[in-house]
């Protein structure tokens, strides 16, 4: 799989997402048409996404909010009741597109070893097609309340687990190292947050998203599989890793 691939087979733009959030409010949105909701909603997103990663959240104000989104005050009281819900509503979403694109994309896959593979491509482009979204998720996890925090932390666990879970699965047929699960889980998360993190180094480098993930996967395959269990990767395609 690579990221072209990716972005035909899973929809995941901030459209997409405000409309997940019309339909789980239901009945209760005081802004009864979707196609009015989805069109505010996503400009309120990325007003707070640009002053966020420009400037910090906790340095925003409602009413610049309502400057840099075209929108009155009022019509952002429609949405939520403060910076404070806002910034949950989007750590919220982040979490639950996270655990849902995993869960998804690696449900049909018997062999452990693709699952692996299809479950760390997917956080990578998934965190490639939602870059601000996601940099901010991991910034402003720092601004929330104690019950936000933790929150948080429970979601880069959960993400390790699906990760570990697949990784056992693997050692208990033979075909993976007895290496510690989560410890390894937990550093290809770390692996997969530079991606979103730092992108002026790869940028500067030249790397693709295609590139740094045909690397990881190399990268993780040499640690984690047993010799002569490389598994077969037809269609994969994509560019090769840089030197």
């Amino acid at each position: 799989m690579v990221f072209s691939e990716f972005t035909r087979m899973v929809h995941v733009s901030k459209q997409d997402i405000c409309r997940e959030i019309y339909a789980r409010k239901g009945g209760d949105s005081k802004i009864k048409k979707e196609k009015t909701f989805v069109k505010n909603l996503a400009r309120i997103f990325d007003a707070a996404l640009k002053m966020s990663n420009e400037k910090g959240f906790a340095a925003m104000s409602m009413r610049d909010l309502s400057r840099a989104s075209g929108l009155s005050m009022g019509a952002l009281y429609a949405y939520f009741s403060g910076k404070d819900e806002l910034l949950e509503m989007l750590q919220r979403t982040g979490r639950t597109i996270t655990i849902r694109m995993l869960t998804e994309q690696t449900a049909g896959e018997i062999d452990p070893r693709v699952k692996l593979r299809t479950a760390v491509l997917t956080h990578l482009f998934l965190s490639e097609a939602l870059q601000p979204w996601f940099y901010f998720f991991y910034m402003e996890a720092k601004n929330m309340n104690e019950e936000g925090r933790e929150k948080a932390k429970a979601a880069e666990l959960a993400t390790e687990q699906v990760l570990a879970d697949i990784i056992r699965e693997g050692q208990d047929l033979g075909l993976l190292h007895d290496r510690n699960p989560l410890m390894t889980a937990a550093v290809i998360k770390a692996m997969l947050q530079d991606w979103y993190l730092k992108r002026w180094k790869y940028a500067a480098r030249n790397v693709t998203v295609d590139q740094y993930g045909r690397f990881l996967i190399d990268f993780i395959e040499a640690f984690c599989l047993k010799p002569d269990q490389k598994p077969p990767s037809p269609g994969e395609g994509g560019e090769s890793g840089p030197d």
